[in-house]
């Protein structure tokens, strides 16, 4: 087997994992290139299984269309102390055209429209359709192939939490590349797979997500990524949402069994007296800040569990 960033041959299994989320059946291998640091899963998942995966198992099938909310801008110290820049579409300027591929439940895009940009969207999960219907965005329903759209179109392209779900990183970028315009940028936000919580929290780290995340990228394996679609890395840095360390340890306390959904990340899902407790507990913690005060210092020294990466069309 060869590592699908850089095509080494040096892999070697790292561990095994299994959907700790949403209860999704069977066990993946975690893979590690052990020349560019990239992990990812040994496994194939053929069109159907990632839409049954989506569309069934992910929680936006639970989500009303009176829950649409758009994101707000926010700025100053607050935003900075939350890691409120964690996220590739904070990254975009005002009035330009964008693509959001990975709308998730078009938050961005609402928020895009707003600040008076040009707005399409890419969504595999078929839930996104009633804010489609709702709201008029212009989104195609599926996976995202750059043939699709017109070449040069875009000024910014953003992928938030998304390319490490997707089964060929490398086509994909290409993909993007074609139909960014000359002098345009793609952002994207994924988990850091060297950070620290990799390293610390091992199999429990929240972020190998398995199934969903097929790939997970080191700083190099993005870099090499990037060279190959014919970008250039303009910059990477580590900036995480203080929340997810938050959810890190409420996930730690109720992880649960092979094929048992969690009753944290599953909605509607019964605590006993117990989990109850210890959540108020967590959430008490969370309210003092140590968890925002962790993040901001890991994130200081490049070990943060988040990758903003900004890439550059020539």
């Amino acid at each position: 087997m060869n590592c699908p960033i850089c095509k080494a041959k040096a892999v070697t299994r790292v561990i095994k994992r299994y959907d700790d989320r949403y209860g999704y059946p069977g066990q993946f291998p975690l893979m590690r290139c052990v020349h560019c640091g990239h992990a990812f899963l040994d496994c194939v998942l053929t069109p159907s299984q990632l839409t049954t995966l989506y569309n069934n198992y992910y929680p936006r099938k639970s989500l009303g269309i009176e829950s649409y909310k758009p994101h707000v801008e926010r700025g100053g110290f607050s935003a900075w102390f939350d890691g409120l820049k964690s996220s590739a579409f904070r990254w975009v300027p005002k009035n330009v055209r964008v693509l959001d591929i990975g709308c998730g439940f078009g938050q961005s895009l609402g928020y895009h429209s707003g600040r008076g940009c040009d707005v399409y969207g890419v969504e595999a999960d078929e839930n996104i359709r009633r804010v489609v219907d709702r709201f008029g965005f212009r989104v195609h329903v599926g996976l995202f192939a750059g043939g699709n759209y017109e070449a040069k179109w875009f000024d910014y392209i953003t992928m938030d939490q998304v390319i490490e779900h997707v089964s060929e990183p490398l086509t994909t970028l290409q993909g993007v590349a074609r139909i960014l315009k000359s002098g345009g940028t793609v952002v994207l936000s994924t988990p850091n797979a060297n950070g620290w919580g990799a390293k610390v929290f091992g199999k429990f780290w929240i972020n190998w997500h398995t199934p969903y995340h097929l790939q997970c990228f080191s700083k190099r394996s993005l870099l090499l990524a990037a060279e190959q679609a014919g970008l250039v890395l303009e910059d990477v840095k580590t900036i995480t949402s203080a929340e997810w360390l938050y959810y890190q340890w409420i996930h730690l306390l109720l992880y649960p069994k092979v094929g048992v959904p969690s009753v944290f990340w599953t909605p509607n899902q019964q605590k006993t007296l117990i989990q109850k407790l210890a959540l108020k507990a967590l959430w008490v913690i969370h309210k003092t800040k140590l968890n925002h005060l962790l993040t901001r210092g890991f994130d200081a020294t490049g070990h943060g569990d988040n990758l903003i990466v900004v890439l550059k069309k020539p």
